[in-house]
């Protein structure tokens, strides 16, 4: 079974996102229209919707007067052309806490909402608002009515924020829960949690989780974002937020940008590179190490480590410190063998093959020269 799906404003921040959230689904047949599609896409659509994302409005017009005709007006006419076609759809709207407040947005807003309740009282439509707070997320417009997307880009691009009350706190949701809300609202889709609360008249709703956070705290985030290259050290990835934030800033960043360079250690050995480090799982760093030569010879007491060698061949050696067994692992690239260096035990790795040995090690912990809790030792 086809669902046919119109979204107004499917060329803005959320319609974007949820177009192509939407097209993710099976048996979903999508119609899209804009400021600049032709009229006769609308009517198609409003013809054979099942359900209508209604994301369609105008927040920053020239004159006032544009507010009540891009947001009420036009909502009005949405639901004159269904009434008149005989239909109602499923529509789920975005609104805006804009609508709680008195200014020319925010009552444009409320009107839109009061003309879509009296649609669905007249015939039996399910209509649910969504009053969205500020919405983050990838490609929403910088320098314009968010402060997330202005952030990222400005500082992604090394350009200067403003920052007018950093003990200001924000309430943010992010678009993917936006997305997955709508749908589910919509019956479409059910996602593991749920992402909206439904007020008690069932007509309005609310998108869950909301990340509060100040504006100093949002952008001190986002600067350490951009000296992530430099210092290597990457967020608590098991924070959501975290997680949706870092993906919202690489989102602003020029594709000649993706790509850096890691500062690499060379001797007679070889050479090594650090990758990454976090203060919950501790650092990555990646060695090529010529044939013959051996790498290590020490112990931790407490730090441990793994070792994955990727291209090459190598023997690790292991010896318990207070003993006189080596115990000899061998390892080579295409075999994707992972080995645990314990506490305690002295170890080293040798390049046994006749190219360079590629190994990627892992350690629980961030090295501190003060705290190295490395000690030399020959196996």
């Amino acid at each position: 079974m086809t669902t046919t799906i119109l979204v107004t404003g499917a060329l803005g921040f959320v319609g974007r996102n949820l177009g192509a959230f939407l097209r993710q689904r099976e048996g979903v047949q999508l119609i899209e229209v804009d400021i600049d599609s032709p009229p006769e896409m609308l009517k198609k659509g409003l013809r054979e919707a099942d359900v209508l994302f209604h994301l369609a409005g105008v927040n920053r017009p020239e004159k006032t007067e544009d507010y009540a005709i891009g947001n009420s007006g036009f909502t009005k006419e949405l639901c004159n052309q269904l009434k008149a076609m005989g239909r109602a759809p499923v529509i789920i709207f975005s609104s805006s806490i804009q609508a709680e407040f008195v200014n020319p947005y925010g009552t444009s807003k409320l009107r839109a909402e009061e003309e879509l309740l009296k649609f669905a009282e007249q015939t039996g439509a399910k209509v649910l608002i969504f009053r969205l707070k500020n919405v983050f997320g990838k490609w929403c417009r910088p320098n314009y009515n968010s402060v997330v997307a202005t952030f990222c880009h400005n500082i992604a691009h090394d350009l200067p924020i403003s920052i007018s009350d950093p003990a200001k706190e924000l309430e943010l949701v992010y678009v993917d829960d936006v997305c997955a809300a709508m749908a589910e609202a919509a019956g479409l889709f059910r996602a593991s949690k749920m992402h909206l609360v439904a007020s008690a008249n069932n007509s309005h709703a609310e998108i869950t989780p909301v990340l509060r956070i100040t504006l100093g705290e949002l952008a001190d985030i986002i600067r350490s974002f951009r000296d992530t290259r430099g210092s290597l050290r990457v967020p608590a990835f098991d924070n959501p937020f975290l997680c949706q934030l870092y993906a919202t800033y690489l989102s602003y960043l020029e594709g000649a940008d993706f790509v850096y360079g890691l500062d690499v250690k060379t001797d007679n050995r070889g050479n090594l590179a650090e990758f990454l480090k976090s203060p919950s799982f501790g650092q990555i760093f990646v060695s090529r190490t010529k044939p013959g030569i051996t790498r290590g010879n020490h112990y931790h007491h407490t730090k441990t480590e793994k070792f994955f060698v990727v291209q090459g061949k190598a023997v690790i050696r292991l010896r318990h410190i207070l003993g006189s067994e080596i115990i000899e692992h061998h390892v080579q690239g295409n075999e994707y063998r992972v080995v645990d260096i314990p506490p305690g035990y002295t170890h080293s790795i040798e390049n046994i093959g006749d190219g360079e040995l590629v190994t990627l090690f892992w350690a629980n912990e961030i090295f501190d020269p003060e705290i190295p809790d490395t000690y030399f030792c020959e196996v």
